[in-house]
């Protein structure tokens, strides 16, 4: 395979050119990495931070000329092409695995595969025919949710259906839905875990989100959560399974003490962006260490720490400035509305003065951050 003559790892390849594959290059860069960017867009906010190359998938798929100049390949999202990827794993290292990839882009199978490791997981059902409306409502209840199988973040793609005749209607369209359980849940919960090849896993501390309109707001590092060795469990049953090498992040439901996955990240993950600040080593960091093959970092947290979405908007950087303990992120994006353009990781010596810099970084943005429903 192409690369350093060493086998060392020297440039990264990166499909996609979005914030998170910004901050990847930013916690790669003083290691003295250099960076590729691909994605079919060509005013992706990362280009400034290494060689963008403006390129459809189906062109990658055809000739992976990317593998020429790169020592390992990653990605920031999930919604690439697989082929693409497959044809790069071909001629340069690739990490995570394409296995986690597959699975990640069909909803039903991410389910499944839940459900087959013993991870529990809301009930759920493939929509495919009328017939299987009704088979849902009766089996799973309503109201349920419905999801496209495909192409689905931050809240698209979804629907809570609270009558049958709506489910009707859905499937009218075509079929490759599904449909899950309404899950009434005490609180939203994540980790994000780091595998090496060699199968060696750290984990961060669960983070406890808060969600509106289907978009991330507000996570708060738990460090004492008692739900954390449960959740290290699953998300490291799951990194087994795929042999992954990498970041992963995990979403769960609490429900009367029990968790439900949700969905998982085969990347780095925005519930993970206070590490930052807030951890030893940051997600960014300790997801290119795991695929240059080194030694990752220490996941401890270095204090109370959150972090707070910039949603189609952003603070004054002076503004932000002035609050104790934070720090503004702008991803130099486009703002528009409903779009992550940036975020305030905040870290305090107390949970005290960190819910109150929390509510001044709420005030700036003109949205203020709600309390957390498990504040522990």
């Amino acid at each position: 395979m192409p690369g350093s003559a060493d086998g060392a790892v020297r440039t990264v390849g990166i499909l996609g050119g979005g914030q998170l594959a910004r901050m990847l290059a930013l916690a790669g860069i003083p290691w003295g990495l250099r960076f590729v960017f691909v994605s079919p867009r060509p005013d992706e906010c990362a280009f400034e931070l290494g060689r963008g190359v403006v390129a459809d998938w189906a062109s990658i798929e055809a000739n992976p000329g990317l593998a020429e100049e790169v020592d390992v390949v990653t990605w920031e999202f999930e919604n690439i092409s697989l082929r693409a990827v497959q044809r790069l794993q071909d001629c340069v290292r690739v990490f995570p695995s394409t296995k986690s990839l597959a699975v990640k882009q069909d909803r039903l199978r991410e389910k499944e595969v839940f459900s087959r490791l013993g991870i529990p997981t809301a009930r759920f059902l493939p929509l495919e025919r009328l017939e299987d409306a009704v088979r849902a409502a009766g089996d799973l209840g309503l109201p349920l949710v419905v999801k496209t199988r495909s192409q689905g973040y931050d809240g698209k793609g979804q629907t809570i259906v609270r009558e049958r005749a709506e489910l009707e209607a859905l499937l009218s369209g075509g079929g490759h839905l599904m449909a899950e359980e309404f899950v009434a849940f005490d609180r939203e919960i994540s980790i994000v875990a780091v595998r090496t090849s060699d199968g060696a896993c750290r984990f961060y501390p669960v983070v406890e989100n808060i969600h509106r309109d289907g978009i991330l707001r507000v996570s708060r590092c738990r460090p004492a959560d008692p739900r954390w060795g449960e959740a290290c469990e699953y998300v490291q049953r799951l990194a087994e399974h795929f042999a992954y090498t990498g970041v992963l992040a995990v979403e769960f439901f609490e429900k009367d003490g029990r968790l439900l996955a949700n969905e998982f990240a085969p990347r780095v993950h925005n519930t993970g962006h206070w590490t930052i600040e807030g951890a030893e080593t940051s997600q960014f960091e300790n997801h290119l260490r795991a695929v240059a093959g080194w030694e990752p970092g220490s996941t401890e947290p270095v204090a109370f720490a959150a972090m707070v979405n910039c949603i189609g908007k952003l603070p004054a950087p002076q503004d932000v400035a002035r609050i104790p303990g934070a720090h503004l992120h702008i991803y130099g994006k486009a703002i528009r509305p409903q779009r992550k353009v940036g975020h305030v990781t905040v870290r305090a010596d107390s949970p005290a003065a960190l819910e109150q810099s929390l509510r001044q970084v709420g005030k700036l943005l003109g949205e203020p951050v709600e309390p957390a429903a498990g504040a522990s």
